[in-house]
């Protein structure tokens, strides 16, 4: 028998998190989605409207979404899946990050990244991503919603 951790929540470990990020118009009413698997079995969701973004500013809006969460949370060993392959060469290193607009946000990611420990990128196709897509979606309908 194993006694409760007197400091809080015990660490959990691992996780898996998809995430996707989305804009209509690019720019336009943008968000992100994160739906997040913990070691447990027990499923997160995350999602958020960023009122005017692009496409890919949502996408990295929803990585450091998942590696914050994962932060704060004790995890360790965190999965990203991602149906854009751009974020997925980029936080791999096999793409160099040139638009200007992405770079804090990269810089932010990595520094993230490095809090969590292990962390690992995968590019998936949008067919397995989802339950990420659905909550961008549904953060993209909020964003439009607050524009109108």
């Amino acid at each position: 028998m194993s006694q409760p951790s007197l400091f809080g929540p015990a660490s959990s470990g691992s996780a898996t998190a998809n995430v996707d990020g989305g804009s209509r118009g690019n720019p336009g009413p943008a968000g992100y989605g994160v739906h997040i698997q913990q070691d447990d079995g027990t499923i997160v969701e995350l999602k958020e409207a960023l009122g005017i973004a692009t496409n890919n500013v949502a996408e990295y809006n929803g990585l450091l979404a998942a590696l914050r969460w994962a932060a704060e949370h004790g995890v360790k060993t965190l999965h990203i899946r991602s149906d854009s392959e751009l974020l997925v060469k980029q936080m791999k290193g096999v793409y160099r990050v040139k638009n200007p607009g992405l770079q804090p946000l990269y810089e932010e990611a990595r520094a993230l990244a490095r809090r969590v420990g292990r962390v690992t990128f995968e590019h998936v196709r949008r067919e397995f991503n989802k339950d990420a897509d659905r909550l961008a979606n549904e953060a993209m309908d909020d964003a439009a919603a607050s524009k109108a």
